[in-house]
């Protein structure tokens, strides 16, 4: 069946021209899909000319024949106030009170993103996570139960690709999977047809004004819904149940307690999942209980998993089998990055939890190994986002105790440690590090030098039957591009121990 807002709107873009602000990982893609759509582009990034991703990206366009303009360097934006562009797409880090973006849109430009352009011409049903934590895993969930279910599957935002250059190829028929951030959120007037808000916590609060806009930006993600639509809310979280006031659709709540996910009272209109007495997964309706797997069969560990599974499974109950549901818990082995098994060396298991960009994050993480009562050296250190370290310590001590840090944050993660260590003994070894950035050629030795000597240093201090986990506590920004390259840098060093 053809696509009719899309062939609109490849109608009206035709011959006109489009600014797009921020040549990033989700932009590249759209700069080639309305370069095949006849648009004139201009590219606009705040890095110069001499940046090395800038000088690829130029390169790659050079070879596949796309002649765009470019706007670089650090008044890249006063082309907006004198140029007329008829779209501006805007990257998610960027305000619409951006004063270059308000004279745009005074001057009759349509301003938008390429995730919220995408979800508009998307044919296919939406479904959309966000979060503080899990968002992630939970998408990824999602999308596996649908696939073995038989669905096609396209998933994207900030996990998979950019999809809005595939969005030619999607049918009604399909399945689309969203993971998006408070970024892509900020602004947004556009919900996903089944969204899940698994917790909110302090985060990102170096970017945004408040926690407050921080929650708000969250909620966008199902406050536009048509009476149609559902969310899911975890019902643990006083922050997260309260948005059940600004739903439109239906909604459905989630908890690890039963008592927790029914707090809202009884009734035949709401759908329930949770642990019950005897350790099942249990989602519960109008039609009664259904028992789907006991939590020790899940392969992968943690109670924070285990809500993950809860939200997925109360996202999808309409469109997956029981049978279904237990093929992928018992079989799904997680995302990588996110705990990830990466090999044993001289008896000591080596784990990357690059992922864990927070505080609460490396909380869960350290958790779960507790759990699993995994014990040995934690590799830590990242940018902070001013969040709350409350709780870390403890978290951190329980699994290790010795810490070799490597990261901007190294403050904050020292200072919590000293206060909730509580008389317990533990050795702490910090990596010094500058604004070395791997992403300079004249720096990049240096990191690799100081990321591999903090490495080592964990292999030193481990002993057979234990574990070695980078578990970041921080954002990748402090000396990496993201938390992929990260974590992809930590994996590759790791392989090559002998």
């Amino acid at each position: 069946m053809t696509n009719i807002k899309l062939q609109e709107f490849k109608k009206n873009i035709d011959g006109k021209r489009a600014a797009v602000i921020g040549v990033g990982i989700s932009n590249v893609p759209l700069i080639r899909w309305l370069n095949k759509l006849n648009v004139k582009v201009t590219a606009f990034d705040k890095l110069s000319e001499n940046d090395p991703s800038i000088m690829k990206t130029k390169a790659d366009f050079a070879k596949e024949g796309i002649d765009i303009e470019w706007s670089l360097g650090d008044h890249y934006l006063d082309l907006l106030m004198n140029e007329h562009y008829e779209y501006v797409f805007k990257t998610p880090k960027m305000r619409y009170t951006n004063p270059e973006l308000i004279a745009a849109k005074n001057n009759g430009s349509v301003l938008t993103t390429e995730m919220e352009l995408f979800m508009n011409l998307c044919p296919a049903k939406i479904f959309a996570v966000t979060g503080s934590d899990g968002k992630t895993t939970t998408t990824t969930l999602v999308s596996e139960l649908l696939k073995a279910s038989g669905y096609n599957v396209y998933i994207g935002g900030n996990i998979g690709t950019p999809l809005l250059d595939q969005v030619e190829k999607i049918t009604e028929d399909d399945m689309v999977v969203l993971e998006l951030s408070s970024f892509q959120l900020l602004d947004s007037v556009t919900s996903a047809d089944v969204a899940i808000v698994t917790n909110v916590t302090p985060n990102h609060l170096d970017f945004h004004k408040d926690y407050n806009e921080y929650i708000d930006a969250k909620t966008n993600i199902f406050k536009y819904q048509s009476p149609i639509g559902r969310v899911v809310l975890n019902a643990s979280c006083d922050i997260t149940y309260k948005m059940k006031d600004l739903a439109r659709g239906g909604i459905s709540y989630f908890a690890l307690d039963e008592s927790v996910a029914k707090r809202c009272g009884q009734t035949c209109l709401k759908t329930f999942a949770y642990l019950d007495s005897a350790g099942y997964l249990t989602i519960e309706d109008k039609n009664g209980k259904t028992r789907l797997i006991k939590e020790d069969e899940i392969l992968i560990p943690g109670k924070h998993n285990v809500e993950n599974y809860l939200a997925a499974v109360l996202a999808v109950k309409d469109y997956v089998t029981t049978d279904a549901f237990v093929q992928v818990a018992k079989n799904f082995k997680g995302v990588a990055h996110r705990i990830e098994f990466i090999r044993e060396l001289d008896g000591v298991k080596y784990y990357n939890s690059s992922i864990d960009t927070s505080p609460n994050r490396t909380i869960n993480t350290m958790n779960a190994l507790a759990l699993r009562g995994q014990k040995g050296v934690l590799i830590c250190g990242g940018a902070d986002k001013k969040c709350d370290y409350t709780g870390l310590g403890e978290a951190i001590l329980s699994v290790s105790d010795r810490i070799v840090i490597y990261g901007t944050n190294a403050c904050f993660v020292k200072s919590i440690l000293e206060k909730e260590a509580n008389g317990r003994s533990y050795e702490l070894i910090e990596i010094e590090g500058g604004d070395e950035v791997y992403e300079f050629p004249e720096t990049r030795e240096a990191v690799l030098t100081k990321f591999t000597e903090a490495l080592n240093k964990a292999r030193e201090l481990a002993v057979p039957g234990e574990i070695v986990i980078l578990s970041s506590i921080g954002t990748s920004y402090d000396h990496f591009r993201h938390f992929e390259h990260r974590g992809d840098l930590f994996r590759d060093l790791v392989n090559a121990l002998d």
